[in-house]
């Protein structure tokens, strides 16, 4: 043979070395998990045939506590970039089997080449988590290799879509790279984020907490909306990868994906005319006009678990990739609160960020009242969500459907906030409280005064109700741009939409803004 095709046999034998990673029985061991390796991952996630690997043959460069005697190539994590329905993305996949994925400064390196490719190219990165945190024989330099991870998720935000995948253990100063992405996805039973584990904070508070109910995918999914996502297993993780993306451009200075639209644009949804209930105090479910006006009826919901009282997600009009955001009357009767603030601010943020269009349903009665509201500074996080939607300068498209009361009506996306087109339903209610609160300001020392108070109250709130629970006192002032037939909801806004295809809007030149955090 000769030297030529030695060296040849020579390249293969070490890519087969660094393919199986840290051998047959951890690869095994990681099955029996449930979980896959960082390669098969990779293989379910893009195009077939389409990886392209970088840093293969890297090994960790540590000599202390003797772990310079066990070595492997690839140094547990696979890195490269492919296609997802032919469009480029980078990624790195943390490999379980090779010293449990723990982070060691050249596996740190091998992200970082990655994420400063994927800015140079304009494309998103993903990163899927499974490892036992920093390499302790590595120290500090293991700590550094974190915050270079951190330094560039934090200059990549806003430039390519950044998605985290916790398909693992994902623990201490770890959980900060998924934290600074746009989406965090965790399988249930077999991923936990957490800063401090069940032992320390054993120690420290006397807690007892096992790791599921300390930072399980259900946790983060819905009580801290750490995670966007809670899925059922990897396959169905990957599958929701890939279908985020499609409503996703590449970087911030694409347009938002427009695919083909075979539903039609003037569908009319008759259902939407008779949806609002008579009694201005009963719920309706917003998710079913969300289903009725959006292309197809297909809604990519994003933190569902979190935060009910506020929907948002990403939906098609005529093709056109959009943002929605909307109350929802079934759940605490819609009213804005801390959680729901925050949730639907950093969504407005995202799309904003990625020249996606807003479109905003509103049936909201205002803010939360309460201590508990007023001591966790609803002030500040109602602020949040007021600031994105001032702050966004893509399309916005507000439709008021029934209540629209105070400073929540200033919040959601109102003409105010350069709304660019408000419609209201003949059912939307715009005025600075119900009719009820209303009567007790204005009228309580006559109602006081009378010898028949409920049928002065009934009067009065009569009289306010067809004085502001209306649409047309708005849109007098031209706060509203049209009152339309609700069943017409998906046509207007398609038209709408195709209307603000050329919109320009800029805001003035700045180091970067304050937003109440």
């Amino acid at each position: 043979m000769s030297n030529q095709l030695e060296k040849v046999k020579e390249l293969i034998q070490l890519r087969d070395k660094a393919r199986i990673g840290g051998g047959e029985k951890r690869i095994e061991s990681q099955h029996k998990k449930g979980k896959y390796t960082a390669r098969e991952r990779i293989a379910m996630l893009l195009d077939e045939g389409s990886f392209e690997e970088f840093d293969m043959f890297v090994t960790h460069r540590c000599t202390n506590f003797g772990i310079d005697k066990e070595s492997y190539l690839g140094d547990g994590v696979v890195t490269g970039y492919g296609t997802i329905m032919g469009r480029l993305v980078y990624i790195y996949a943390q490999d379980f089997t090779v010293f449990g994925g723990s982070l060691s400064e050249t596996l740190a390196m091998k992200v970082c080449k990655v994420m400063d490719q994927a800015m140079k190219m304009g494309a998103p990165v993903i990163g899927i988590n499974d490892s036992g945190g920093a390499r302790i024989q590595e120290g500090v330099n293991a700590l550094a290799g974190y915050a270079e991870i951190f330094q560039r998720n934090i200059l990549a935000s806003g430039v390519v879509p950044q998605i985290s995948g916790i398909f693992g253990p994902c623990a201490g100063g770890a959980v900060y790279s998924p934290a600074l992405t746009d989406f965090n996805i965790m399988t249930k039973g077999t991923s936990y984020m957490f800063l401090t584990g069940p032992k320390v904070v054993k120690t420290v508070t006397g807690e007892d907490v096992t790791q599921e109910e300390l930072g399980g995918a259900s946790v983060h999914a819905s009580k801290s909306g750490v995670a966007h996502f809670a899925v059922e297993n990897e396959e169905e993780g990957i599958s929701l990868i890939r279908k985020l993306l499609s409503y996703l451009p590449q970087n911030n200075l694409e347009e938002a994906p427009v695919i083909a639209c075979n539903d039609p644009i003037n569908r009319l949804e008759d259902g939407l005319n008779d949806i609002i209930p008579d009694s201005s105090n009963k719920p309706y479910d917003m998710y079913e006009v969300i289903g009725a006006i959006v292309d197809n009826g297909e809604f990519l919901e994003v933190h569902k678990d979190y935060a009910q009282n506020i929907i948002i997600g990403f939906a098609r009009f005529n093709g056109q990739s959009v943002g929605m955001v909307a109350n929802q009357p079934k759940y605490l009767a819609g009213v804005l609160d801390i959680n729901s603030s925050r949730k639907a601010a950093r969504f407005v943020r995202f799309c904003d960020a990625f020249n996606i269009p807003l479109v905003t349903l509103v049936d909201v009665p205002g803010f939360l009242p309460g201590t508990a509201q007023e001591y966790g500074g609803v002030i500040l996080h109602g602020a949040k969500l007021l600031y994105a939607y001032g702050e966004a300068t893509v399309p916005k498209v507000t439709v008021t459907l029934r209540k629209s009361y105070g400073g929540a009506y200033c919040v959601m996306s109102s003409k105010h906030l350069r709304g660019d087109i408000n419609y209201a339903w003949p059912t939307a209610e715009i005025a600075v409280m119900g009719p009820s609160g209303a009567i007790e300001v204005l009228y309580s020392k006559e109602v006081a005064a009378s010898e028949n108070p409920a049928d002065i109250t009934a009067q009065k709130e009569q009289e306010y109700r067809d004085a502001f629970a209306n649409p047309y006192n708005a849109a007098k002032y031209g706060y509203i741009d049209d009152v339309i037939e609700p069943r017409n909801t998906r046509f207007r806004i398609i038209r709408a939409l195709q209307q603000l295809q050329t919109k320009k809007l800029t805001n003035p030149a700045k180091k970067h803004d304050n937003l109440p955090l």
